[in-house]
């Protein structure tokens, strides 16, 4: 079954909201490898076991909001399914390089969320 597996959150000042995440949660963020101005966020619960993991970027838009990403066997399959079921497709799938694939979707009542198919092997367009 489809899970949330990742989360991200824009940010207009990155130094200032990986310092809120950090002392608020005591989340470990990190800048990820590459040219790309991107944070990975590695957060555990209270008993110290991994939790979801996510990431942190530059806001793009302004009405950017925090989105969490659903793990699916395919991209292109389930933006199918998004459309059949009346949400829509807002940002098309795109290649992440040795990553896999995301789209952003809207649900039915203007909800946004990510879908993510894992593949390692993934190159850029």
């Amino acid at each position: 079954m489809p899970t949330i597996i990742h989360f991200d959150i824009p940010a207009d000042d990155i130094e200032r909201a990986k310092k809120f995440y950090t002392e608020l949660f005591g989340w470990k963020i990190e800048k990820a490898p590459g040219p790309m101005e991107y944070l990975f966020i590695s957060t555990t619960n209270e008993k110290g076991e991994e939790g979801v993991g996510g990431g942190m970027t530059k806001r793009d838009k302004p009405h950017e909001t925090i989105t969490n990403f659903v793990d699916v066997p395919s991209v292109d399959e389930y933006s199918v399914k998004v459309e059949k079921l009346g949400g829509k497709v807002v940002v098309p799938k795109m290649t992440v390089p040795n990553f896999g694939y995301l789209a952003v979707c809207l649900d039915t009542e203007n909800n946004t969320f990510g879908l993510w198919e894992s593949d390692p092997n993934s190159l850029a367009h």
